[in-house]
């Protein structure tokens, strides 16, 4: 519906501006871009509505006044803006809207159209033809794991957020960059660290030896860590030692903590593969805290930090916290130790990233409860003299939980995001067994991996980031109501259909003269609700929030529920109406689809 939209914008906009004339010669013209589309709240008032309210004390009119005028002018002109008003359908003064009701044969031969030549592209351009990103060079960070333990739940969210939004930005036409930062130094990894060489050095044992995956390793050794400092007072102040160690080079302490840094990575890349996450480029901390610490020190020499009393480097920050409580408005940059803290590797990272990729905008995917500490650090690069630090933004999201509570890792009741997939997995091919499906499905094994990765990525991106949530596994996996699930099967349902199509020799037209014959009431909402994909996707990538991307995968699918059972395709009876309805249904496949592939939803043709 984008043509119609821009078509609608120009003619309201020409005989507004005639209008404004008639009123006062010397006044300026209003722009067709200005003008704010709404959707009415009764299809019988039109498809199209556009409020006249903005100009009501300009021109000391009441608004329902000034669009019967509009609308007076367009119905009788022969043309505005060198469009035929008529050819649109027809202009209405609805109270203070002036209202379209489209020519629906007009109006969806146009939509299909577009759909079918631009197939797997759909989505990108905007009502004017142009990708609305288009130029902007994005870089994006998400997942940032640490090595000390595998992915869980909380991870499963940033890094469904994080390639949700890298796609939908890469739709929109922006050039995306996406990283990682892998959080592999610090008090916290030696805590794993020393635990593995209390527990498990001696044995020589391995994830190999073990049977495990080597995050799965390395996260039992930090959960050994927490249980050995509850009974030993010198726990914690050992593992700083091994970190001081670690920043001396101390060869033996580099050793372990490289090969604990392997066992790892190895696993958690084996989790990313398994969940389609991927990354442009990954930064390491060990390397980026360097720089930030060379930063930190060269601040302190130009005063931008200061020595405190205890000899650890910081700043003051009380002009963004408003507050002179000490806890509040100086942050530690580097400890008395000369050790560096969390921020001193994210101001290196920074500055690396724009030495590598210079970005218009960075954007950190990072949990709510860090929006303190970003605060800071885009406060703190500014006042380092960066002027590309302006441009840093921080998607905060909520915390996600199970129902059976909130998680913590170092006591050992997080949930694995491998064994939250395995077992979402298992519940899936138990469904497929149930109702006799495997001969049907092709490869069971396959298809409940993708029904997993669905329910899993579809429940966590359909909550807008910024909330909490709980994450309901028997509710993901449904395959009814607003699922995951549930859209795939409604796209298996549209390829089930285009198959016995073909079987039958039975063929789609894509004529004018076809497509008109879609004139029904849930035909003509499905053809609006796939034209307005393209807002959708612009709308998402402007707020990095793809929860409306979601929310219309599910909608499309509803309508295509709705026309399906209303309006039967095969059975159709008419030869060209049939082929209409499976041209509408080709679509229809296509646009769920690209949105699928926009919130992680992997596409399964038999279900």
């Amino acid at each position: 519906m984008s043509d119609a939209k821009n078509d609608c914008r120009a003619v309201v906009a020409a005989a507004f501006n005639q209008f404004v004339k008639g009123k006062d010669v010397a006044a300026a013209d209003i722009a067709s871009e200005s003008l704010v589309l709404q959707t009415p709240p009764n299809p019988e008032m039109g498809d199209i509505g556009i409020p006249m309210f903005p100009y009501a004390k300009q021109f000391h009119m009441a608004p329902p006044a000034i669009a019967q005028e509009v609308v007076k002018i367009i119905n009788s002109a022969q043309t505005l803006a060198g469009i035929s008003p008529s050819s649109l359908g027809e202009f209405l003064a609805a109270g203070p809207y002036v209202n379209l009701k489209l020519n629906k044969g007009s109006a969806a031969f146009a939509i299909l159209s577009r759909i079918a030549k631009q197939g797997a592209s759909y989505g990108s351009l905007d009502e004017n033809g142009k990708a609305p990103l288009a130029g902007r060079r994005i870089m994006l960070e998400y997942s940032s794991p640490n090595t000390n333990k595998p992915l869980h739940l909380g991870h499963m969210r940033n890094d469904a957020l994080g390639e949700s939004v890298s796609r939908i930005l890469k739709k929109a036409g922006a050039d995306v960059y996406k990283v990682n930062i892998i959080n592999n130094r610090g008090v916290h990894i030696c805590k794993s660290m020393l635990a593995y060489k209390l527990f498990h050095e001696q044995k020589g044992e391995t994830p190999e030896s073990r049977g495990i995956k080597g995050d799965h390793f390395v996260g039992q050794c930090y959960v050994e860590f927490d249980e050995y400092a509850k009974q030993n007072a010198e726990a914690v102040k050992q593992a700083e030692d091994m970190l001081v160690k670690w920043e001396q080079g101390d060869d033996e302490t580099r050793a372990l903590w490289k090969k604990m840094n392997d066992w790892t990575l190895s696993g958690i890349t084996q989790t990313y593969e398994r969940t389609g996450v991927s990354f442009d480029k990954l930064y390491f901390e060990s390397d980026t805290y360097v720089l930030g610490r060379e930063e930190i020190l060269n601040g302190l020499e130009r005063g931008v930090f200061f020595k405190a009393h205890d000899g650890s480097v910081r700043i003051d920050v009380s002009e963004i916290t408003g507050s002179k409580d000490e806890r509040e408005h100086e942050k530690v940059l580097l400890r008395k130790d000369g050790t560096s803290v969390y921020i001193t590797q994210d101001i290196g990272t920074a500055i690396s990233r724009h030495n590598d990729w210079q970005f218009n905008q960075l954007v950190y995917v990072v949990a709510s409860e860090q929006i303190y500490h970003f605060k800071v650090l885009f406060y703190i690069l500014r006042k380092l003299g960066f002027d590309w630090a302006e441009n840093l933004y921080h998607l905060s999201y909520g915390l996600v939980n199970l129902p059976s509570g909130r998680m913590k890792s170092r006591e050992g009741t997080v949930v694995d995001a491998d064994d939250l997939i395995d077992s979402l997995h298992d519940d899936a091919l138990l469904q497929i067994r149930e109702k006799g499906r495997e001969a049907e499905v092709g490869n069971a094994e396959d298809v409940a991996e993708k029904i997993a990765l669905a329910a899993l990525h579809y429940y966590l991106l359909q909550v807008s980031p910024i909330k909490d949530m709980l994450f309901n596994p028997e509710e993901s996996l449904s395959f009814t109501g607003n699922t995951g699930p549930y859209v795939q099967y409604m796209g298996a349902r549209i390829a089930s259909i285009l198959r016995k199509a073909e079987d039958d020799n039975v063929h789609a037209c894509d004529s004018a003269e076809a497509v008109s014959l879609l004139t029904s009431e849930s035909e003509w909402d499905l053809i609006k609700k796939l034209g307005d994909f393209p807002v959708v996707v612009a709308k998402a990538a402007e707020s990095f929030d793809p929860s409306g991307v979601a929310l219309y995968l599910y909608e499309v699918s509803k309508c295509f529920s709705k026309f399906y059972q209303q309006c039967p395709i095969l059975a159709a009876g008419e030869q060209k109406l049939v082929a209409a309805r499976l041209f509408l249904a080709e679509c229809t496949l296509t646009v769920i689809k690209n949105a699928m592939e926009l919130v992680l939803v992997p596409y399964v043709e038999k279900m």
